[in-house]
């Protein structure tokens, strides 16, 4: 099996690089975005076909029905798969995002079309299998359609030729990042600066005055600007040449890597580029949008199963100890607001329990609280702090008031973790930074990874961390106490 598998691989690679793709590449995108719609398609219209879900009225099959809502759903939902194929490279947990998107706006917009014409025979049944159908395939393609793009591209075809400006570190880091992931498919060709380096180790090439006709003998399609910002005469000499040979021109800021914070741009009123700190994809209306409904609906199913197992709880909770069977207490929530967060009471009543936390061998911990926090069961209340939007399924977890004034003041992005609503459980969590905090540096990098969290959120991602938080609770975690 090995021998065939080094037999076959050089015959593929000469079968890729046979194949123009550099000619037909910018066609790629609209062909996907075509299977897309068609994969969208064919799952409705199958399910239609179906004996239960067969559109039957008293005039007979109404074909337009399906054909209008079609169409829709192409203009609507295409134009954003489009703009996910356009994208040089996408990440995994990007897509898996993505494609839920887009099977939820193309469920939606059926469902609605079907309304509109009068037609509501069908049952919520049927739109939730659709919705899966449609995410199950779509991510399956696009998955495989990376796959196959980073393959070829390690294999030199479909690559880019890239030329830098500057020899600092933002060329450094640009060049990390450019090479270190082959899936991009960029290719730098070298270095331009108009003062020489002493000690650079990438292809020096020249100062600007050759960029000219490298790029006429090259064939260069892409310039990052990673030198100094404050010549105007040579920044437009850049951009002239750029435009005067189709080549696509990027700035990347010259910002110190002594500074640890996270920087995106933007344009502010399509005019001014702006750069912000601290990338927050649920700033985007429908990415919060995306996470609400989802924490509804996850919240809503386990309140609804929660009886079977709080009402058992909470009597095993008032025979083991006097006092009530919730505890709640305020506790820093979004955008720095106090909220009511509510838990099962595990320890005996205390006056020091809004400011002393709870530690490994703590003697106002109960026999049975000792279990539900071991399981984590004490959390299970919360569930109603996620469904009133008080928290949500996944996030930084609350602190006291009483925490927050004092680390507020000691760690620089602690803050930070408050632009998004407290979760149940988190990245932070998972990553074994729960439980007391004896030193400083333990919150630090609690609050590191809860901005981590922030700043790469995806629906994909809270689906992982819900995922390995039941398989932590189901083992049992050493530092839930």
């Amino acid at each position: 099996m090995l021998s065939c598998r080094k037999c076959l691989t050089p015959k593929l690679s000469m079968m890729f690089k046979n194949i123009p793709i550099g000619k037909y590449g910018k066609y790629v995108p609209y062909i996907q975005t075509l299977l897309d719609i068609i994969i969208i398609a064919v799952v409705f219209v199958s399910l239609l076909s179906c004996n239960d879900y067969t559109i039957v009225a008293e005039g007979g099959h109404h074909v337009w029905r399906v054909i209008l809502a079609v169409g829709v759903v192409a203009v609507v939902v295409g134009r954003g798969c489009l703009s996910v194929h356009q994208r040089r490279m996408m990440r995994v947990e990007r897509l898996v995002g993505m494609a839920l998107l887009a099977s939820l706006s193309s469920t939606i917009l059926y469902a609605a079309m079907m309304m509109f014409t009068g037609y509501a025979g069908i049952k919520i049944g049927f739109f939730s299998l659709l919705f899966f159908l449609q995410a199950g395939l779509l991510l399956s393609v696009w998955l495989v359609s990376l796959a196959l793009l980073k393959w070829i591209r390690r294999h030199g075809r479909n690559t880019r030729n890239v030329v830098i400006i500057g020899t600092g570190h933002a060329a450094v880091r640009l060049t990390q990042l450019l090479v270190g992931e082959q899936g991009y498919g960029m290719k730098v060709l070298g270095y331009f600066d108009n003062r020489i380096p002493s000690d650079f180790s990438g292809n020096f090439i020249g100062t600007i005055d050759r960029l000219e006709g490298f790029i006429k003998e090259n064939d260069v399609h892409e310039i990052f600007y990673a030198a100094s910002i404050d010549n105007d005469t040579l920044i437009n000499k850049v951009i002239h040449l750029a435009d005067q040979h189709f080549c696509k021109l990027y700035f990347t800021p010259l910002i110190s890597p002594k500074l640890k914070y996270s920087f995106y741009m933007f344009n502010l009123n399509s005019t001014i580029p702006v750069i912000a700190v601290h990338q927050t994809p649920l700033r985007s209306v429908a990415n919060r949008a995306i996470k609400r409904i989802f924490d509804i609906l996850f919240s809503g199913f386990v309140l609804l199963l929660s009886p079977l197992v709080l009402i058992p709880i909470a009597i095993a909770i008032k025979i083991s100890s006097p006092g009530p069977v919730f505890f709640k207490q305020l506790r820093t929530g979004y955008l720095g607001k106090d909220f009511y967060c509510y838990k099962f009471r595990t320890m005996r009543v205390s006056k020091d329990a809004d400011t002393r936390q709870a530690t490994k061998n703590d003697d106002r911990k109960t026999r049975l609280g000792n279990i539900l926090r071991h399981t984590s069961i004490d959390e299970l209340p919360q569930f109603w702090n996620v469904f009133k939007g008080d928290m949500s399924v996944v996030g930084p977890r609350p602190h006291m008031l009483a925490h927050t004034e004092e680390y507020r003041k000691l760690i620089d992005q602690y803050m930070v973790r408050h632009l998004v609503k407290p979760g149940i459980t988190g990245w932070a969590q998972i990553q074994g930074f729960r439980g007391a905090t004896d030193e400083l540096w333990q919150m630090e990098r609690r609050v590191d990874n809860d901005v981590w969290y922030i700043e790469h959120w995806s629906l994909s991602l809270d689906l992982k961390i819900i995922v390995r938080t039941v398989t932590n609770a189901i083992r049992g975690e050493e530092n839930a106490y």
